[in-house]
């Protein structure tokens, strides 16, 4: 159980180091406004038009008496929508990391100076970081989908699907979100998808400690805006534990609280 207090240990630290770098919370945060901005708008426009969607894919139901006509596309409609919510909640990490690799990368970056004196990089131009990115994430929000599918239909099993279920979708979701983050700095050190999947599987509850709170956080779009600039350089530094990167007489955090200044943790865009 000691690992489940590590995990929510280095979201913490995370969050205190970009509160220490203040430049690089602020480009760490343009990423997340974008996404949020883009989500915001696809939910608001279903919340408006969910109805003639459903209406439109059910013209079976045109006949039905009221009120079963109005119960049954309500039921779809809000079905439709809370579903929507879950992707939002799922893929909202793999999107702003994609928009914003550039400088969550930078920002991982600066947390591996702090630590040890020197970055690992990947030695790949910009676009195929940009793949590999596009094409592990994906991967990832499929699994989560079967995963969310499996879960919502578990749901409705009387009182198990009101209490269990709910408690396992969130360490499911905070274990793919942990596997999100810390590709960023997995990546860099070319670290595969299956391989980096197999590191987090050999310490559940590390990835639980760090990913849970943030699925519950995450419910909220703008926390989740607020929190992603920590919560990637908590990430880093949980890769460096699952690693083994950490220096064992404690030299390696003497730069956790300011071993950089602000210009030179501006994010370096784009890499060629």
């Amino acid at each position: 159980m000691r690992d489940l207090g590590v995990g929510f240990g280095y979201l913490m630290k995370g969050q205190r180091w970009v509160a220490q770098h203040g430049k690089q919370y602020g480009w760490g945060l343009l990423p997340g406004l974008i996404t949020l901005v883009l989500y915001a708008a696809a939910l608001v426009s279903l919340a408006l038009w969910g109805i003639d969607l459903v209406g439109w894919a059910t013209p079976f139901a045109d006949d039905w008496s009221s009120p079963w006509l109005g119960l049954f596309r309500g039921f779809l409609t809000a079905l439709l929508f809370a579903l929507a919510l879950l992707l939002s909640v799922v893929t909202f990490t793999a999107v702003t990391l994609l928009i914003g690799d550039p400088f969550y990368e930078s920002l991982s970056e600066q947390v591996d100076i702090s630590e040890c004196g020197h970055a690992p990089e990947s030695g790949l131009p910009l676009w195929r970081d940009l793949w590999i990115s596009a094409r592990d994430s994906l991967r990832i929000v499929v699994r989560a989908l079967v995963w969310g599918v499996l879960l919502f239909a578990l749901g409705f099993i009387p009182v198990v699907g009101q209490t269990v279920v709910p408690v396992i979708g969130f360490c499911v979701t905070g274990f793919f979100l942990a596997e999100e983050l810390t590709a960023v700095a997995m990546q860099r050190r070319g670290i595969e998808l299956r391989e980096r999947l197999a590191l987090l599987r050999s310490r559940k509850r590390l990835a639980w400690g760090f990913g849970t709170p943030l699925a519950v956080a995450f419910l909220v779009p703008f926390v989740a805006v607020f929190l992603m600039p920590g919560a990637v350089a908590g990430a880093t530094l949980m890769t460096r534990d699952l690693l083994g990167e950490n220096d064992s007489d404690g030299d390696g955090s003497r730069n956790a609280v300011g071993g950089q200044d602000d210009d030179a943790a501006t994010p370096r865009i784009p890499r060629t």
